[in-house]
């Protein structure tokens, strides 16, 4: 087997629920418990690991080799989770991004490449840069705007006087983005669809890496790897050569 095989197959399968650090599980709260204007419902108990915030399954439950999460005072807690779920959503954008654009979907009609195989998405931004040079600022623009709004629903201004990153009254993750309406009005049917996109992120965020490791291996697309699409790319097409 090839060792971007190898290395991709044994990153998409490692136990998401091994990942990184989390919380209590949903069960530990009764069904009944109403979400609150602030917090979710969520009631910080520092008895409890990572402070009962939501985010552990079995079968290892409070995963946290390291004692991050030991270590931590509850501002530090909502601080690691807040990073741990943005990170966690880029990442799984990142992965479906990775692998619809490349063979053999090659999903890329916006800067009219849609004719043409420009390989492993780890080198489309050459091609972008090279076709669409405005781009660049467009995203810088558009990223820009959303971490603004992120940081004005949930962080303090700088130099309060509790010294804190996050709002008292705001949960980690939850910047008030619910335009299907899914957000459940219970805290129990909440904290588990929390741990479900806490455990995607985690492995997504795994994923991605090893997607990225393995394009810079050998410079093949995934499904090429997998022998599940004919690798037609030629990377001296690129507007960029390394």
């Amino acid at each position: 087997m090839q060792l971007s095989q190898t290395l991709l197959t044994a990153i998409v399968t490692v136990p998401a629920a091994t990942a990184f650090m989390t919380g209590t599980g949903p069960t530990s709260l009764p069904a009944t418990t109403k979400l609150s204007a602030t917090l979710n419902g969520w009631i910080p108990d520092e008895s409890k690991f990572a402070y009962g915030l939501p985010g552990t399954i079995e079968p290892v439950m409070d995963f946290d080799p390291l004692g991050f999460a030991e270590k931590s005072d509850l501002v530090q807690m909502k601080a690691f989770r807040e990073a741990e779920t943005t990170h966690g959503r880029v990442a799984m954008l990142a992965v479906i991004g990775f692998l619809v654009t490349e063979q053999p979907f090659s999903f890329h009609p916006l800067f009219d490449t849609n004719q043409k195989d420009i390989g492993p998405a780890l080198r489309h931004l050459d091609e972008v840069r090279a076709s669409a040079p405005f781009f660049f600022e467009l995203l810088a623009i558009v990223i820009g705007g959303a971490e603004l709004y992120r940081s004005l629903r949930g962080w303090e201004l700088p130099g309060n006087d509790e010294n804190t990153a996050l709002k008292a009254d705001y949960y980690p993750g939850d910047i008030g983005f619910d335009p299907l309406g899914l957000k459940p009005d219970n805290f129990e049917d909440f904290s588990a669809m929390s741990t479900k996109e806490l455990q995607n992120g985690r492995l997504a965020m795994l994923a991605v890496a090893g997607i990225v490791a393995q394009e810079l291996v050998n410079g093949k697309e995934i499904f090429v790897n997998f022998g599940l699409a004919p690798d037609t790319f030629d990377p001296s097409t690129l507007p960029i050569k390394f």
